[in-house]
C-alpha cells in the first residue's frame, strides 16, 4: 500500500488558524471524514485523542502522525496538513510540529497499520521531502510533494 492509495488530493490542506494540538486534531478529524462517511468528525477526533493519551505521535523534526484504529472503518484513510505555525505536540525531540499526517485504519488491521506507519516515518525522515512539504504554496503542490517519494513495499 502506498501513501497515494490512502490520501486523496481533497484530504491534503494548508491549514488555517491552528494554534494548538487540540485544534490541529479537530481539523484533521474534519478532513478525515471526507474519506470515511461512516464515521463522524467527533468519533475520529475521540480516536485520535485516545491514542495521544497513550503517548505523543510527534515523531520529531516538526512531524506528527496522529492515528487510530477505528471500528467502522473499512480501509486505511489518510489526511495531511501543514500548519500555519508550529504547535507543541509533546514530541520526544521537544520541537513543535507543523506537518501532520492523520491515519485511520480498520480496528483489526494491525499489520497494515504498522506497515503504513513505518512507510510514513521513512518518508518524513527525508530532509528533502520535509523541505518540499514546507515549501508548497497550495494544496495541490502539497499533495504532489507528499506523494513524490511514494514507493511500493
Amino acid at each position: 500500500m502506498n501513501i497515494a492509495d490512502i490520501v486523496a488530493p481533497e484530504r491534503v490542506r494548508l491549514a488555517e488558524d491552528v494554534q494548538s494540538k487540540k485544534r490541529a486534531l479537530e481539523q484533521l478529524a474534519e478532513i478525515l471524514t471526507q474519506g470515511t462517511p461512516y464515521l463522524t468528525a467527533g468519533e475520529i477526533f475521540n480516536g485520535l485523542i485516545a491514542r495521544e493519551k497513550l503517548g505523543s505521535t510527534g515523531i520529531g523534526d516538526g512531524v506528527a502522525i496522529p492515528h487510530a484504529r477505528m471500528k467502522g472503518a473499512d480501509e486505511c484513510i489518510g489526511a495531511f496538513m501543514r500548519l500555519p505555525q508550529p504547535v507543541d505536540f509533546e514530541s520526544n525531540d521537544e520541537q513543535p510540529v507543523d506537518l501532520v499526517f492523520g491515519l485511520i485504519v480498520p480496528d483489526k488491521s494491525t499489520e497494515a497499520h504498522l506497515n503504513m506507519l513505518r512507510k510514513l516515518a521513512e518518508t518524513f525522515s527525508e530532509g528533502q521531502a520535509l523541505a518540499e512539504l514546507r515549501d508548497a504554496t497550495d494544496d495541490a503542490a502539497l499533495h504532489r510533494a507528499l506523494i513524490a517519494r511514494d514507493r511500493s513495499d
